[in-house]
């Protein structure tokens, strides 16, 4: 059968040590990448949520992550709740981490 096909051999050469410091170099090396391009920024914008949510008070002008706009009417330290008046006579309630962003002064009014 091995008219057409010659035979292969392989040579018989001894095999490559382990790479052991080139893997813990290359683990180290992603382990900083994932710090510093994930991890970090991610902890960055939460840190800046809970400052946000702490500062809000009565009066604020803000942003809902549904689009909402309105003004703080009352807020709730205990139940992490606040209520949202939308209109003249229309009050919503609203968790606090569904804020999105707090809105200068008569931005309402501008609408």
């Amino acid at each position: 059968m091995s008219l057409f096909i010659s035979k292969a051999h392989a040579a018989a050469a001894p095999a490559a040590p382990g790479g052991g410091m080139e893997m813990i170099i290359m683990l180290a090396v992603f382990g900083l990448v994932f710090f510093f391009m994930i991890y970090r920024p991610q902890a960055k914008r939460v840190k800046e949520h809970k400052n946000l949510m702490s500062s809000l008070g009565k009066g604020d002008e803000v942003l809902t992550q549904g689009g909402i706009v309105g003004k703080i009417v009352k807020v709730s330290d205990e139940k992490d709740f606040i209520v949202v008046s939308i209109s003249e006579g229309t009050e919503v309630t609203v968790q606090k981490n569904a804020i999105n962003a707090v809105l200068p002064k008569g931005t309402m009014k501008s609408l």
